[in-house]
Order: C-alpha cells, then structure tokens, then sequence
C-alpha cells in the first residue's frame, strides 16, 4: 500500500540522519498555470527510500522552473543545516539537474541567481549529487507541493 502525504513527519531542526550517513532527499516544484499558483515539496528518506520526514511550502504566484530550483534550493538548505557532508538530492526536472550539474546553458535571467544559489550549496557539502529521477519515483515531493497549494498541508 502506497504511503498517504499526510502521514510524512514534518521536518524538525533535528536530523533524522545519524552522523555520517548518506543523506537522500527527493525535492519538486508545483505550479498550477505558468506562471501560477506554486510550492516546493521536499521528503527526506533514507538510502532505501523509507520517507523520514518532508515539508513544503507555497510560493506565490511563479513558474514551474522557479519552484523546481526553490524545492532544490530548499533540500539542500535544509540539509545543511542539520549538519550533513553527504548526500543526494533527486529532482524529476532534467532542466535543473543538467544546469545544477552545468550539462545545460542557463539562458533564461531570472533562473541565472536561482542556479547560481543552488551550485553553491551544493558545493558546501564533502559529498552532493544532484540527481535527475522519473516522475513516479518523485511522487512524495509531487505530492507535498501539491498538498500544499490545496491547503492540505
């Protein structure tokens, strides 16, 4: 039986990943037209996918890119701050993953400082792989963001 969005922990300032571990966390933008109504949903789980915790928050009115790169932006702030050297962020946009990764020209201003953001927290870590998944593997994180835009969470 598939797990219910409403049953993912919120998150805490407390890691749930013990001291060394490698951290896994599954991040996506939502945006109900384009531009529209957006959110980010973040799930942090472990190496096998167990969901640990998540959190999500609505944006305002921006583009489907924008909220990819502040759900992006939002894993690896978040796993920063409690403390951890490595990890994984998974995303099902191959547009932030191969610009992230610098496989893609960022040609578009406005994701340019959004890019830039991401790169650099990313290479705070000792470890941090910036990783494209299909779709159905990212329903937690599309689920979350999806929540959120409906008042669900």
């Amino acid at each position: 039986m598939a797990l219910d969005v409403s049953e993912i922990a919120e998150v805490t300032s407390e890691s749930p990943f013990p001291a060394g571990a490698l951290a896994v966390a599954f991040a996506d933008g939502a945006s109900r037209g384009n531009p529209g109504d957006a959110s980010y949903g973040c799930v942090y789980t472990t190496e096998d996918g167990e969901p640990l915790c998540g959190e999500a928050l609505k944006l305002g009115k921006t583009t489907n890119n924008v909220a990819e790169y502040r759900g992006c932006i939002a894993a690896l702030s978040r796993l920063k701050s409690w403390g951890v050297t490595r990890g994984v962020v998974r995303l099902d946009s191959e547009l932030v993953v191969k610009q992230v990764n610098g496989l893609y020209k960022v040609r578009q201003e406005h994701l340019k400082p959004l890019v830039a953001q991401a790169r650099e927290l990313r290479d705070g870590f000792v470890q941090m792989r910036i990783e494209h998944v299909r779709r159905a593997k990212n329903a937690l994180a599309d689920g979350l963001a999806n929540a959120v835009l409906d008042g669900k969470r």
